[in-house]
């Protein structure tokens, strides 16, 4: 069976057993500030689990796309190195919310993959949970009797709690699991050793396939289990893993899903895949990465340096690095890959064709963006080899190509800065290294990638009390935030949570008029009234779709009826701002085209910030139409237009814009202001009208990545402030300049005056090198055959530079340190002539370094010429002549 029908299998199975096929949810995680990323199938059915809403189907299956790069098994630098582990993986799955549960999940599972897969069944094992004593936690009888039905006793093997009982996370729902492995190994080697002795110890070719979680119990913080009233399924099915399994190969990579992928790498590289093992490597790695990259950006994450957007530039720049030191690329490729991949997934994921031209985009620009870095490593590294083999008396010439007397290593220090700084990999530093008989100080190297882990780590840590529940049966907050601004409430629930030594409370309300941050707006601020205290939300944020409010204090008695107010003032500025969005978003469409699309954006009480699809930097005339257009719009006073419950097909049939990776219900929200200008899917709180944005105004417009533009924007008192603070700098300005009839030109005559006078300065400077240089050119000194010169002048940095190089260029021998004084601080020049550098092995910026002692300060530069700057003016004399050591020792 091919990749595609293997996946409609599963799919048909479990809708004959009365499941709900759902659409796979974003591998972008919004809403949820536990996960940046889904990594389980279960992730979308998160708040059913956790109680804080009912599901809309009893039975659901789907195939749910994750990514995975960190924890268990997922050392982002091992994918690719085995047979079997993904960054980017399928998850095949079937969920029971509290209907059927282990006898029918077993049975329907064995079912399909012996029944309709017709996977031998002499090569399938299961394991059950084997107890905890700890735990009280008993055998899984249960599971046990039903696997009887099955397949004979001995191959149901017990596992420990670390593989065979399932936790979302240190709290929360969890249970026993039972997990079905396939024993893949030739005949030959399952007669030398039972399949059964091999189950979870790292064989490649004896693995896990589905785990089945029978959630049942709840994990509170102080570790307690109690039984949970509705128990659940929950199970995982790794789709490349049973690829490997049903079309008889040795490797998830080669498969049908990665083959196709793998020979146009390997054709566009010239080479084959299966003859080199670190070419191999090289081309599942990019294969792999490649389908992670292009799911992330599809779903709305563009690659960046923070949170969610680094993971994706990380993965990246690892099958960048893979290509260029394995494969010799040294122009960007990967982008040149999407179209094989959208012939495998385009019709199960259609974002993958409707995002088409935007992901090759971004990646082909991130590639040529980080083969720069790696140009800017390789001479970083060129430089410190230079710099480290004159000083040990090695020689290296400039393609690193000559031999190396002594073995040398490279400082630790210097190749984690090279990692952590420039994203230069160590994998590649190594290599180079080797090419000339040095190595790393990896010792070193893996003491600063430790220390920046415990950082990341400690950062992270976060303790989350239990909820402590007043209010049994609340169900989910009440949303009244489109219509008030104050409601007399009751605080269902809180708990307090302590991160990096501050203190909050999380609280829930039983009806609330805080909007939750979501969708690009910010959450509300504002305050609990309860008798004579006034409590401070400070933020309110979602979790799934949980509405928190954000607390440093509980009022004295939480059980009393408090009264929820929001700041009014921060939400009236938020929604001048979001609304403004909607208008520039229909603006920027009707005056570059219908190709713009919303791909991020930021309302605050202060500011929008709107990232879109555009291939070119918007023109001075294209900002003044779209300032116009938004400007107009606001002065018609166009009045809201409200829908807060259509269903999703009929908002799109109106024309509603909706944004890829946003997760969507079969209920939709739709605004719109003027329903042949601007309608959209929204969560978002908006003006009654749009006259109360009173004047937007752009204030800046760049690019984030390849094809995403970026503009930030302000409206009414913001917008205000703005012009005023013109018009005062303008009258300033005038002011200045004698108040002129026409400021402009005024402004011009005197920039013209100043250019005219910077190249009489010039002039003058240059003269001032010529004398300088006659008069310098007498005081050289004389030691060992090497023309010696060091004095104190009265010259700007640049100036002295040149002068350096026109005493170098007309004096043979020259070891120069010229010193100058600017604003109270000390700098220092040190140029030496090429021969002093090759032949007497001299480094300009090993002396530099030990003369800026003198002036108390810190400097270096390249072996020919450094500079130096110092506090120190009094210790000018004993810095030039503490140089003279360098050439009289």
């Amino acid at each position: 069976m091919n990749s595609t029908d293997i996946r409609q299998a599963f799919l048909d199975f479990f809708e004959s057993k009365q499941h709900a096929i759902v659409p796979s949810a974003p591998m972008v995680v919004k809403n949820d500030p536990t996960l940046m990323f889904t990594n389980a199938g279960m992730n979308q059915f998160k708040d059913i689990f956790l109680g804080n809403q009912e599901g809309k189907f009893k039975r659901v299956a789907d195939t749910q796309k994750c990514l995975r790069v960190s924890g268990k098994h997922n050392d982002l630098e091992e994918v690719g190195h085995d047979t079997y582990h993904h960054t980017m993986f399928e998850m095949l799955g079937n969920w029971s919310f509290g209907d059927y549960f282990k006898k029918e999940a077993i049975a329907w599972g064995w079912e399909l993959l012996t029944g309709v897969l017709k996977i031998d069944r002499e090569c399938l094992y299961v394991t059950i949970f084997e107890g905890d004593d700890k735990e009280g936690l008993a055998r899984d009888h249960e599971a046990f009797e039903f696997w009887k039905q099955h397949l004979p006793e001995e191959r149901i093997l017990l596992g420990s709690k670390k593989d065979n009982f399932w936790e979302m996370g240190d709290t929360g729902p969890c249970g026993p699991c039972s997990e079905i492995h396939a024993d893949i190994r030739s005949d030959a080697e399952k007669s030398r050793v039972p399949g059964k002795d091999l189950v979870n110890k790292g064989d490649p070719h004896v693995i896990e396939i589905w785990n089945l979680v029978f959630i049942q119990f709840n994990r509170l913080s102080g570790g307690q289990l109690v039984e949970l009233p509705a128990k659940h399924v929950d199970t995982g099915m790794g789709f490349e893993r049973l690829c490997m399994v049903l079309q008889g190969t040795k490797s998830n990579y080669d498969t049908d899903i990665f083959q196709p992928i793998i020979q146009v790498l390997a054709m566009k590289a010239g080479v084959l895949y299966g003859k080199e093992v670190k070419a191999d490597i090289a081309m599942r790695v990019i294969a792999d990465h490649l389908r992670a990259i292009a799911f992330a950006i599809a779903d709305g994450q563009l690659p960046s340096n923070v949170k969610a957007g680094y993971v994706i530039r990380r993965i990246l720049r690892r099958a960048v690095r893979y290509g260029y030191a394995f494969l010799g690329f040294r122009e960007p490729f990967i982008h040149e890959l999407i179209p094989v991949l959208i012939s495998q997934m385009g019709q199960v994921f259609p974002e993958l064709v409707a995002q088409k031209d935007l992901i090759t985009n971004v990646i082909r620009e991130e590639e040529a963006a980080f083969l720069r870095t790696l140009a800017t490593g390789i001479q970083r590294f060129n430089a410190y080899i230079e710099s480290h083999a004159s000083e040990t008396g090695n020689d290296v010439d400039d393609n690193r190509k000559s031999s190396i007397v002594n073995r040398t290593s490279i400082g630790g220090t210097f190749a984690f800065e090279l990692f952590d700084t420039f994203g230069f990999p160590i994998d590649l530093t190594e290599l180079m290294a080797r090419e000339i008989g040095w190595t790393v100080d990896m010792e070193g190297f893996s003491k600063g990638l430790e220390a920046q882990k415990a950082r990341s780590r400690q950062d992270a840590v976060v303790d989350t009390s239990d909820w402590v529940t007043l209010v049994g049966d609340a169900g989910m907050p009440e949303f009244l935030g489109y219509d008030q601004l104050e409601a007399g409430t009751l605080i269902t629930r809180y708990r307090k949570v302590v991160s990096k030594g501050d203190e909050l409370f999380h609280i829930i309300l039983a009806r609330t008029p805080f909007y939750a941050e979501s969708g690009g707006q910010v959450g509300d601020s504002g305050w609990l009234i309860s008798g004579d205290e006034n409590i401070e939300i400070i933020d309110t944020v979602k979790e799934n779709e949980l509405i928190i409010h954000l607390a440093k204090a509980l009022p004295r008695d939480p059980g009393k009826p408090v009264v929820a107010r929001v700041d009014a003032g921060k939400r009236k500025n938020t929604e001048n701002n979001h609304s403004a969005t909607h208008l520039m978003h229909a603006a920027l469409r009707t005056v570059l085209g219908k190709h713009v699309e919303q791909k991020g954006s930021l309302v605050d009480e202060n500011r929008l910030r709107f990232d879109f699809t555009h291939f070119a930097k918007l023109t001075r005339e294209e900002i003044s139409k779209v300032e116009a257009l938004v400007n107009a719009k606001i002065r018609e006073n166009i009045l809201l237009k409200e829908e807060r419950s259509i269903p999703v097909a009929e908002a799109r049939a109106m024309g509603a814009m909706a944004l890829f990776g946003e997760k969507y219900g079969d209920h939709v929200r739709v605004i719109t202001f003027d329903p042949g200008y601007s309608i959209e899917l929204c969560g978002g709180t908006h003006v009654p009208a749009t006259g109360q944005i009173g004047q937007f105004k752009i204030i800046s417009e760049g690019a984030i990545a390849a094809g995403i533009r970026r503009i930030e924007a302000i409206t009414a008192g913001k917008a205000e402030e703005y012009w005023n603070s013109r018009e005062l700098l303008i009258d300033e300005i005038s002011e200045m300049l004698k108040n002129p009839k026409e400021l402009l030109k005024g402004v011009s005559n005197l920039l013209n005056e100043n250019l005219e006078l910077k190249k009489q300065v010039a002039e003058l400077g240059k003269l001032k090198v010529q004398q300088l240089k006659e008069e310098l050119t007498a005081r050289v000194q004389h030691y060992n055959g090497i023309n010696f010169l060091t004095t104190m002048v009265d010259l700007d940095a640049e100036t002295v530079k040149n002068l350096a190089y026109e005493l170098n260029a007309s004096i043979p021998d020259l070891f120069q340190v010229l010193a100058t004084e600017s604003e109270g601080k000390a700098t220092l020049l040190v140029m030496l002539a090429d021969n002093l550098v090759k032949e007497r092995k001299l480094n300009a910026g090993n002396i530099i370094r030990e003369l800026a002692k003198e002036i108390q300060g810190g400097g270096g530069g390249q072996p020919h010429i450094a500079t130096a700057g110092g506090k120190n003016l009094a210790g000018i004399p004993a810095a030039l002549e503490r140089a003279k050591g360098f050439v009289t020792a």
